[in-house]
């Protein structure tokens, strides 16, 4: 068996390419990053630190690695041979490496199995996406005889590696991939890490507004307190206050919209919040926090269960304030930052908040998001 994974940075070889190791893959690892390639075509093996509760060291060996910029018919040939393609290589990266892999389809044997094609990125529905981007480079009308296309979920913590770890991975001991078990036909593949299931739409939605909103919001609350880490700015009292209002609001949605019982969302919420409590993850809550313009979008994890709310007349106040302070956090480096406030600076309240949530002016939420981006501007 032979698995292909685009993306060789740190969730590539610490989360997917490290379950398709113990599942027996053949693991190519895929990559632009030429120093990157060049250390794990000259390496052996590398190591997978879990830390927590549960804390383990795993070698990853047996692997090879192709540089996709400098080899792309060396990397359509793999996939060409290949039994599953995975990446993580970030939603916007995926279009750039969609001709890659209908190259690599086009050329499978006629007759040979489906190749799975699983997108694992932190997004609704990536592999949808990969697939639309893959069928506008693909050349031929074989394609849904040659690959199959299944969403995925992907959850585990992995912070800023230390200078000198190499291409060792330190991630929590967490992990949860999910993926949608239709396109396979009944043919899935025996991979112990995934979490097989029928409608895959309530787990992204459950960790998406859960896990990725709770951290961000974390993150930026956490900056306006004066915080440097996660654990740190979760350890503190007002900050977790500010939190669990946050993720009391989505679970509210997971309810009523998936019929998650509140017992449930109220376990899951807890292990959240302890993961984010792991001191042994030292992740900075700059890192937590950046892109705030992509993560304030119209169905991303802040103004997408807002909305949602308020189309429902539920509560949302404390989605609001962790909008709010998004809009506060201003960290140097970060261009989406710079935007962002240059956004608030130039523009209206009414044109900014059209432009940050992507909101109609019409839409339930919109007067409140309005008033926090006003109250914003007053402190420019």
């Amino acid at each position: 068996m032979k698995a292909v994974h685009v993306g060789a940075g740190n969730i590539g070889r610490g989360f997917i390419g490290l379950l398709l190791h113990e599942a027996g893959y053949e693991l190519v690892f895929a990559d632009v990053a030429d120093a990157l390639i060049t250390q794990l075509q000259e390496t052996d093996s590398y190591q997978v630190r879990t830390v927590g509760r549960h804390p383990t060291t795993t070698v990853v060996d047996g692997f090879s690695a192709i540089n996709s910029a400098q080899d792309p018919d060396g990397l359509s040939a793999q996939i060409a041979a290949a039994d599953v393609v995975t990446t993580a290589v970030g939603a916007h990266i995926l279009r750039f490496v969609a001709p890659n892999i209908a190259a690599g389809i086009a050329a499978r044997p006629s007759g040979s199995p489906r190749l799975a094609v699983m997108a694992c990125e932190n997004a609704i529905n990536a592999t949808d996406l990969l697939e639309q981007e893959i069928r506008a480079n693909y050349s031929g009308d074989d394609l849904d005889d040659k690959a199959l296309f299944s969403n995925t979920a992907v959850d585990r913590i992995v912070p800023v590696q230390a200078e000198d770890a190499g291409l060792d991975v330190t991630v929590e001991d967490f992990s949860e991939w999910a993926v949608e078990r239709g396109p396979f036909d009944g043919q899935e593949p025996d991979v112990p890490g995934i979490t097989w299931v029928d409608d895959l739409g309530p787990y992204i939605e459950r960790k998406l507004f859960t896990v990725n909103t709770g951290h961000a919001s974390t993150a930026w609350h956490g900056w306006s307190a004066g915080h440097a880490r996660i654990a740190e700015a979760i350890a503190d009292p007002e900050v977790a206050q500010q939190v669990e209002a946050v993720l009391g609001e989505t679970s509210a949605l997971l309810v009523a919209k998936h019929g998650f019982t509140a017992d449930d969302m109220a376990a899951y919420r807890t292990k959240v919040l302890g993961r984010f409590a792991n001191e042994a993850l030292p992740d900075p809550v700059e890192r937590v926090g950046r892109a705030p313009l992509r993560k304030l979008s119209r169905h991303e994890r802040i103004v997408g269960p807002a909305a949602e709310l308020a189309e429902r007349g539920l509560e949302h106040d404390g989605l609001l304030d962790s909008f709010e302070a998004a809009l506060a956090f201003t960290p140097s480096g970060d261009d989406e930052v710079d935007r962002l406030q240059e956004i608030l600076r130039a523009q209206d309240a009414e044109a900014a908040t059209e432009e940050i949530t992507g909101l109609e002016s019409t839409h339930p939420l919109f007067v409140a998001a309005r008033k926090r981006v006003a109250d914003r501007q007053k402190t420019l």
